[in-house]
């Protein structure tokens, strides 16, 4: 199934202000994989995250989204294919109430109105926060609103979910939800995170990030033994792993 292909060659991409924040990247992601890409603040995980849905182009490069290459002519198109979950639920919840928010991509999507119901229900039992239907989400905790947000992404049903620290700030009950969640989301699908127990938990594949640049690419659990790879890139074994 090549519509599920994830695909970066040589990309670069440099910010306005002059930060070079990717710096040849190079890696393809197949059908049906749970990656993680791991690596410490500031080494470009979130830009790559964003441009694997076209919020961002690369400076050079390409990246190819299935069958396409991003460009400004498909980024629209590639869009709807990756469904991206940002670091700041904040920054994806803006309507009135959580059914409004989960509406949202499948009304502009021009489903009928019965569709829209069935995909927004659908997706809110999947993410087991069906409760908080006709909730604002102003006033949800951080971990309701994170899983709102992830059913906001897969009511548009993507080929491809890609996550931007999901975790981050959630309680220990929030977080095994959030990991039961995307054990059961069975397409491709990418996540970015500090929390390496996550990664160990939810990916198969692990990449490793550092200065804009791909240091290591295997089974997550390799990668995430690796004490001197860890060390020489600024990461920390698993906390599960710490005292073993």
């Amino acid at each position: 199934m090549s519509h599920h292909i994830v695909e970066f060659r040589d990309v670069h991409f440099t910010y306005p202000d002059g930060t070079e924040a990717l710096k040849g990247v190079t890696f393809k992601i197949h059908h049906g994989e749970s990656v993680g890409i791991v690596g410490a603040n500031g080494t470009g995980k979130s830009t790559l995250i964003l441009q694997m849905n076209g919020f961002l182009l690369p400076t050079a490069g390409t990246i190819r989204i299935g069958d396409m290459h991003l460009d400004k002519k498909t980024r629209s198109e590639i869009g709807k294919k990756v469904g991206v979950v940002f670091q700041n639920p904040d920054d994806q919840l803006f309507m009135p109430t959580v059914f409004d928010d989960v509406s949202f991509g499948p009304l502009n999507m021009g489903l009928t109105s019965e569709d829209v119901v069935e995909r927004v229900n659908e997706a809110l039992i999947t993410a087991s926060c069906h409760e908080l239907r006709d909730r604002p989400p102003h006033h949800l905790s951080l971990g309701q609103k994170r899983a709102v947000t992830i059913a906001a992404v897969i009511s548009m049903q993507p080929d491809i979910l890609a996550m931007d620290e999901p975790a981050a700030s959630l309680d220990p009950k929030a977080r095994r939800q959030l990991i039961t969640l995307l054990k059961g989301f069975k397409h491709t699908k990418i996540v970015t995170s500090h929390d390496l127990d996550l990664i160990l938990d939810v990916c198969e594949r692990c990449i490793v990030i550092a200065n804009g640049k791909v240091k290591a690419d295997g089974p997550a659990r390799e990668i995430l033994l690796n004490r001197q790879l860890l060390d020489e890139n600024n990461l920390e074994l698993p906390l599960s792993l710490q005292h073993k």
